[in-house]
Formats: structure tokens, sequence, C-alpha cells
């Protein structure tokens, strides 16, 4: 079985609680943990440029397998020297497997022990996804960490879809892994699914720890499952993923989510939620969400949130954003998404720092006042 070259290396420096900080080491750089990952879908982070990105201190950003094999296709990104050439972005990298997004075309797809057989939604040609053609198409687009193809069962599914679910994902990482070429340049994670069944999501963490991934995933949760539900299983996961390894949560979510979830020992999370809430004109502070398209703001001259010092609260209004709102410019798309991000990434750069004073939790509930969100024991 394939080793993985130590180059991928995760750190523990400090734990609070159950809150963990560490450095994930890959070959585009270094990843403090715990870490808020913005989503570049299909090459870009909608409404910014690399050095926007840089500017509000991301240290990895995501891709999507799935969309980016339909366009531009993974051959032309390999031709382009990877994914990082090709968009101009030094740092890490993450790309799922495109299984959420396979299994989320429902009538377009049909799921066989061999793969998943799918009509593309932009021009219903079909495709065959199986782990050893994701693999090929992560390898050639390059990424630092790629994902295993699994099936993200829907919910609410009965225990017994989600257990035969769990034996198909379970093969597909077998394979997977097998098929993986460049383990010394990508790190590939092996990713627990289970539904919020403790004893599937146990099953499924104990035999991908066998398989021996230098990184774990967490998927299946914010697929319409309680809140309760995520925290309980990410809770329950916590003493059994490996400490010496990251753990990565995907598709999470909410500030608090964000938090309550680090106090149950997750490294990485990503979510669409700050960059497509912030183009439609809701921006995530300090105080909770701000609709800054509201009629409310139209002559407010002070900033989104006075607390933040990025470039959009620096420089401009929530009048002047607002504006931008009110006659379609791009830039109010823009500034609302840098703003945003930087939150999600203070935010996460704050935890970090009270990791390391032993005094997560009472930050947790501090922010879980400010924010009006809930906060999990």
């Amino acid at each position: 079985m394939n080793k993985e070259i130590n180059i991928f290396k995760y750190t523990l420096e400090a734990k609070s609680g159950n809150a963990r900080a560490g450095n994930f080491s890959t070959p585009h750089g270094n990843i403090q943990t715990p870490i808020f990952m913005p989503v570049g879908t299909i090459a870009t982070v909608k409404a910014m440029s690399p050095q926007d990105l840089i500017n509000v201190q991301a240290q990895i950003i995501l891709g999507n397998t799935y969309h980016l094999y339909l366009r531009p296709g993974h051959k032309l990104i390999e031709k382009a020297g990877g994914l990082h050439n090709f968009m101009n972005w030094e740092k890490p990298i993450l790309t799922d497997s495109g299984g959420f997004q396979v299994m989320s075309l429902s009538g377009l797809r049909k799921i066989t022990p061999e793969g998943v057989k799918f009509q593309s939604h932009i021009d219903g040609s079909y495709h065959l996804f199986t782990p050893e053609k994701v693999m090929e198409i992560q390898n050639s687009i390059g990424a630092d960490i790629i994902m295993s193809f699994d099936e993200c069962p829907p919910h609410p599914a009965t225990k017994t879809y989600v257990a035969n679910s769990l034996q198909q994902t379970l093969d597909w990482a077998k394979r997977g892994k097998d098929a993986h070429k460049l383990i010394e340049k990508q790190a590939l994670f092996g990713i627990v699914q289970g539904g919020v069944f403790e004893d599937l999501r146990q099953e499924s963490a104990e035999k991908l720890m066998e398989m021996d991934f230098p990184g774990y995933s967490i998927g299946g949760l914010a697929v319409g499952e309680s809140k309760d539900d995520m925290h309980r299983i990410t809770k329950f996961l916590d003493p059994i993923l490996p400490a010496n390894k990251p753990r990565y949560l995907m598709g999470v979510g909410t500030p608090m989510d964000i938090l309550n979830n680090i106090a149950n020992g997750v490294d990485m999370m990503d979510c669409v939620m700050p960059t497509r809430n912030a183009r439609k004109g809701t921006v995530f502070t300090r105080n909770g969400r701000l609709i800054i398209k509201a009629a409310r703001y139209k002559e407010d001259f002070s900033p989104i949130d006075s607390e933040c010092s990025c470039y959009t609260c620096r420089n401009f209004s929530r009048a002047y954003v607002r504006h931008l709102f009110s006659v379609n410019e791009l830039l109010g798309m823009r500034l609302a998404t840098i703003h945003s991000l930087y939150f999600y990434l203070e935010l996460v750069g704050m935890a970090r720092k009270a990791i390391f004073e032993d005094r997560f939790d009472r930050f947790r509930k501090e922010m879980s006042a400010k924010l009006g969100e809930p906060y999990f024991d």
C-alpha cells in the first residue's frame, strides 16, 4: 500500500479543552490551524483576485474537482502547469473529490460499485467518475491536498441505506489510495461517512485509519441534519481520529459553526456562505449578520464593522457599499466579499490565539453572545 512522504507533517502545537492549534506542512507552504478555507470552485474565489486573498490572510483555498473537470478540463490545467500556475496562486490548494456534486445531481446520475455515471449539468453529456478517474483528475489538477471519492448520503436516510453507502465509500477509498500516483506532492485524505449514526461513523473512521491516510475529512454533515446532530458527531469523532493528523470538516459553516467544531477538535473547514452571502448583500460582523443593501444604511457613513481593519472597513462606509449594491455595481460584491472573508479568517486567527492562551471556551462563549448564535457544550 502506498505510504505518504512526510512533507505533509501535522504538528499539534497547543490544546485548550479539545480545541487544537497546529501546523500542517505542504509543498506550497505551512497551514496554521484552525483555519477557514475560502472556496474557489472554478479556479477562482468569486469576486476576489489572488492579491485580495493574500490581503485577507487566506492560507489555503479550495477548488472543485467536478466543476474543473467539466470546465476548463483537467488536461488543460495540467498543460498550464497545474492549478497553482493556471490561477496564479502560490499558497496551498485543496480539491474535493466531486462526490458531493455528483450525488446532488439526483436524477442525472446512477451509482454502481464501479463508480457514478452522471450527466453534465452544463450540456447533458455523460461521464463516469470512478475512484481511479477521480485520482487521475486530481493528480492533473495538482492541488496539495486531495480527497478520496465518496458517496455522500442524503439526509434524512435510513440506517440501512447509510450503512450500504459507507461500504461503497470504504471500497472506493482503498481503490483511490491504490491509484494515487503523486504521493510525494499531494496528500490524499480519507472521508469519514456514516450519517448521524455513531456506530457507522466509528466503523468508517477505524477502517480508514487502517488504510493510513495523512489526514481525515468528515463528510456528510451540513446536508440538512440539525446543528445538535452535527455537533454530536464531530464531538464523537474527536477521540477516535488520530491526534497527529489533521481533521477537515467539509462544507461548514456559520461563524459559530466554525467555533463549535473547533471545540470538537476540527482543524480545517470551508464553506461558500461568507462569499455567497456577501455577493447578495449580507455580510458577517462581530455583532452578527448585517444586510448591507438595506435602505436603513443609505446615510450611514460608519464602516461595516467598526472593529474591523479589512480594506473595505478602512476605506468605505456602509452608505457607499449599500449604494454600490443599489446600482448593481460589481465593486459592491467585491468589497462585501473582502470584508466577510477577512472576518472569517480573523475569527479563526483569534480562535488560534485563544487556544495557545488556554482560554478558547471563554472566547467561544463571548463570541456566541455577540453573534447571537448558539453555543454547544
